[in-house]
Formats: structure tokens, sequence, C-alpha cells
């Protein structure tokens, strides 16, 4: 965005005019309050997958805490009356380095899910990149966001076939970019969900790309590995029946069927045996770019680049994989040396316009914003996404003018403290 106001100004100018009418934000702006009304307004095994970290929640905390150790050093009178937040990557120009990051089971915020958020994103001019565990399928979500920019973000399953036909569909869908996650092979040990005894997937809920899928349907017939624990019979499972059969209906499927889905699911969602040597595989079966998420290791980057990927996304999945895992921004200066010309994204720990700013200025070309656009969601549905991420970009733009920085592709290490 370049004009001499600036989406900063123009956000809190919003703010502030409504405010002499009393009406207040949809959604709090402070990262703590916005979590907190989120909370309130979701049932704790919804809310506990959300929000929920790995383990103890060391790296959750460990990515937040990265951020406050990197200060900003203002510069004054720079003589800039405009902000340029627009970036160029990947062969395309985006208005700003923000990108909704692929969160799974967006049903657990909110019943429009990713529809909610595909619409909120087309609406502020902001790439989606839709989860492989989305609750809403991807064709509906790429018909409701027009010519709006949207990835896909790729699990890859134990079916090949089923992974081909995944790619197949994004590509339909006009997807930019495939992102490959690569540290979800197995799920991390979730102290919240595990109290609870609740995974939202054994009731079909983040399941809609595969009940979708021709080619998981066409399967859903074969038998599935997998460990024989028998659940007890109470009047919280009939429950979950129900809940699984009505899952069922939306897709044209009996609740033997759901119940075979959710057990091949569970069976071939991922591959614990992946290898840099696939990867030619992955290049072979889409002519998209390929993204891979979950990069802490500078060797990792450095293999990444020479395998010919497109670009990589720091991440440790928000602290959701690995407890005591590195912080992600602490991760991020050593991926951006190794990487070399590769381009490097940045997801795990952004909460707020300064925290964009910082990874920029430590070398990520752009950011991915997840658990904030998730509580919007929560709160208020598509207008408390769209509440977020103009509160987010207003705070971005802000925070460019105050420390003297004109274009976002000009922040480098020189706005940070020594």
């Amino acid at each position: 965005m370049t004009d001499s106001v600036g989406r900063g100004r123009t956000r809190q100018t919003q703010v502030y005019v409504r405010g002499l009418g009393g009406e207040k934000p949809a959604v709090p702006v402070a990262p703590e309050r916005l979590q907190e009304a989120a909370r309130v307004h979701l049932k704790a095994p919804d809310f506990a997958y959300l929000a929920g970290g790995a383990g103890a929640e060391r790296t959750l905390r460990a990515n937040l805490s990265a951020f406050e150790r990197v200060q900003l050093l203002p510069r004054h009178l720079r003589g800039h009356t405009d902000r340029d937040l627009s970036i160029h990557l990947l062969g395309h120009t985006y208005a700003t380095p923000l990108l909704l990051a692929p969160l799974g089971v967006l049903e657990c915020a909110h019943p429009e899910a990713d529809l909610a958020v595909a619409r909120a994103a087309a609406a502020e001019g902001v790439p989606f990149i839709y989860s492989s565990q989305a609750s809403v399928p991807m064709e509906d979500c790429a018909a409701a966001m027009g010519e709006s920019p949207r990835w896909f973000q790729l699990y890859w399953s134990r079916d090949d076939d089923l992974t081909h036909s995944l790619l197949r569909r994004a590509e339909a869908c006009g997807a930019q970019a495939i992102v490959l996650t690569l540290d979800t092979t197995m799920l991390g040990w979730r102290s919240r969900d595990l109290d609870l005894g609740s995974l939202p997937f054994m009731r079909g809920r983040g399941l809609a790309q595969y009940l979708s899928d021709p080619v998981f349907r066409a399967h859903l017939s074969e038998p599935a590995s997998g460990p024989a624990i028998a659940s007890p019979r109470t009047p919280a499972l009939l429950r979950a029946g129900a809940e699984l059969a009505a899952k069922g209906r939306t897709y044209h499927l009996s609740l033997e069927q759901m119940r075979a889905a959710v057990a091949r699911f569970t069976a071939t969602y991922t591959r614990l045996d992946l290898t840099w040597d696939d990867l030619a595989r992955l290049r072979e079966w889409t002519t998209l770019p390929i993204v891979l998420k979950g990069i802490l290791h500078p060797d990792d980057a450095r293999e990444a680049a020479a395998r010919g990927m497109d670009a990589v996304i720091v991440s440790n999945h928000g602290g959701r994989q690995v407890d005591g895992a590195i912080g992600a921004l602490d991760a991020l200066p050593g991926v951006v040396k190794a990487a070399g010309t590769l381009p490097v994204l940045f997801d795990s720990g952004v909460r707020t316009g300064a925290d964009i700013v910082k990874a920029l200025a430590l070398g990520a070309r752009a950011v991915l914003l997840g658990r904030p656009y998730a509580y919007g969601l929560a709160i208020a549905g598509e207008d408390g996404v769209r509440e977020v991420i103009q509160n987010i970009l207003a705070d971005f733009d802000l925070t460019l003018g105050l420390i003297g920085v004109g274009d976002a592709r000009d922040l480098d290490r020189s706005v940070l403290t020594p």
C-alpha cells in the first residue's frame, strides 16, 4: 500500500471515530486479551486444540519470548510520507508481507471455518494458505476468494495416489504454491488435548479435503491398519457417533463409511519415511513452486536450496510438535544465512505488527499469521478475522513509519539494536 494516509492511520481513525458513537472493535486488539476472549467463546476441547502446544509448552513460550529479546532502534527525520508494504515473492507481487498460515480444524473456532477465513483474506488482500486438515473443501474456499491469492499446504500421505490427487485439486483451485509441511510426520505430545481425551479428527472434524477427495473416497472399502483400541460404550460415545453421522451426511457418506474414513485417515495421513530424495517426485507431480515448512536447522536450508526448492518457511509449528525446540525467531538468522538466495519466510509466534517488522529485519521475506486470526474467527466469525488482519497490518504500517522506514523491502538489521 502506498499513500499518504496508510493502513495504520486509516484503521486508527476508523476505530476512534466509531468509538464516538459508542462502538468498540469486534475483537480485542491486545494479543493476550484476544486469546482470552476466544477462550471465553469456545468449548474447552476446541480452545485446547487451537491454543495448545507440545508437552510443557516451553517452545510455545520460547516463540513469544524470542520476539521480546529483539529490539527495534528507531530513526527520525527520514522524510518518508508514504509507506510501501508490498513484496515480491515466487513471481508474484503481494500487497503486504502477511500471509494467513494453514490452520487445521477451524470448525473448532467457528461453524463457517475456512470459508469465513477465505472471504476475510480476499476482502483484505492477504493470501490464505489452505490446510490439508481443513474443515471446508479447497474448492469452496477458492470459489469464495475469486482471484485473490491462495496457496495449499500439503501433508504427504502414505497413499501417493491421494497426495497426487490433492496436488491436482490445488492446481485446479488456482493455488500459487505448494507448502509441504515437514515437521508433522507424527502428532506431537499435546498435553491439553490429552488431558481432555480429545482429538477432533476422531470425530470427523478437519477432514474436509479427504472426505471430498475422489481417491480417498474410492479407498474407503479397503482395510486400514492401526492400534486395536476399543472405546468404552458410554453416552459420550453415542454422542460422538451422532456427530460423525451428521458430518457424513454433508459428504453423502454413511456412518460406517465415516468410521472407515477416520480409520483410513489415521492410518495414512502422513508418511514417516520421507527423505530428501522424495522431493524429486513431488517436483514431477506439480508445476507449482514448492515451499518447505518447518525448517529450523541451517543444514536443512542448505539442502533445500541444493534440491531446487523454491522457498522455505522457518517454523516449529507454533510450538505444537517438539517441546523444548528452539524458538522460531531464534532460528531465523541462521537459516537465512544458510539459504543464500533461497527466499525464507517466517512462522510461529507472530502476534503484532512490530513482530512482522522484526522478522523481516532478520531476513524473512514474508510472515505467516496463525493463532490470532483463529481467535478472531472464534469471537466474531469473518468480521473477527478481518479485524485481526486490519489491526496487525495497521500496527505494521505505523511501526514502519515510526522507525523511519518507507519501504517494507528495505528492512534489515540496521533497524535493530546491535
